[in-house]
């Protein structure tokens, strides 16, 4: 068993930004099944513990419980709705950080989930359907999952995914169809608050992938932020008598748009070898295939 938790706790520590967040995801999950289990043997309502993770639709409730609308997206009810999330963000998340950094990525995760709890609790407070419903609660990765997917999907529309009975399928119309399903699920009194998020989530991640193509990264701040507390939780180091200094010659825009660049350079090698053969490429594109595989 120890060995087992030693794993774990290595491939978390190794691991990049999306396997760190389905660990985070998932050990909340674990967590809190286990403590439900001690509040229904003490006759405490387990509820109670979702409750105060999750966003209240009631704004004086919510200014008192300011964590939520970041804790809520890590927190899931049901073995399915974890498992659902966790699978869209694995696929949607590989692709996004064959273009992206992992710090762009964990920003768009936070950056959709606030989007998501925004636009519920707006939507609960404004529109009459919804304020009928009375005060709830908003739980879930999906808003944040939604803007991963959206993000890579409208940023690389013409990636594929081979989905079984269907084949190879455009990732954009895998997400305009998901959102679709929550546009017209707005109205289905099952899980409304959640269809809300989703559509939150997912323009922010339309917005992320439009604005980059401009030359914007939206997620900049969040990054900056992110690192900041990070950094409060760093042991200091001593400093050292050696001076050694790292200037760092890009921002995240240019590395990822390098990045881009020489992912697309590679695509076309290997459209070509497809096609012709592996003796139609020139030196250089040999060259440049056989780094491509190391990296």
């Amino acid at each position: 068993m120890a060995d087992f938790i030693d794993t774990l706790k290595y491939k978390y520590k190794t691991g990049d930004v999306l396997t760190k967040l389905i660990f985070i995801n998932t050990s909340v999950f674990i967590i809190l099944k286990i403590i439900g289990v001690f509040f229904t043997l003490f006759n405490i309502n387990s509820l109670d513990l979702i409750v105060f993770l999750g966003v209240p639709s009631h704004i004086p409730l919510l200014l008192n419980r300011l964590w939520t609308p970041v804790s809520y997206m890590f927190v899931h009810e049901g073995f399915l709705h974890l498992l659902f999330n966790m699978l869209w963000l694995y696929w949607f998340g590989q692709i996004f950080l064959q273009y992206f950094t992992g710090r762009s990525l964990g920003s768009l995760y936070l950056l959709g989930g606030l989007a998501g709890a925004l636009l519920y609790v707006v939507a609960f407070n404004t529109i009459p359907y919804y304020m009928d419903m009375g005060r709830g609660w908003l739980i879930g990765a999906s808003a944040a999952v939604m803007a991963i997917v959206m993000g890579a999907a409208f940023y690389r529309p013409d990636v594929q995914l081979h989905l079984f009975l269907l084949g190879p399928v455009k990732i954009v119309y895998i997400a305009l169809f998901a959102f679709v399903l929550d546009f017209l699920s707005l109205g289905n009194p099952t899980n409304p608050g959640g269809h809300v998020a989703h559509i939150g989530g997912a323009l922010l991640g339309y917005l992320f992938a439009v604005q980059y193509k401009k030359g914007k990264d939206i997620t900049r701040w969040m990054s900056q932020w992110i690192d900041w507390f990070v950094g409060l939780f760093k042991p200091r180091q001593k400093k050292s008598k050696l001076k050694v200094e790292y200037t760092r010659n890009e921002t995240d825009w240019e590395y990822n748009k390098r990045r881009h660049s020489e992912q697309e350079e590679i695509d076309a090698i290997l459209d070509k070898l497809k096609q012709s053969g592996y003796s139609s490429l020139s030196a250089d594109e040999k060259k440049k295939l056989f780094d491509a595989s190391k990296k």
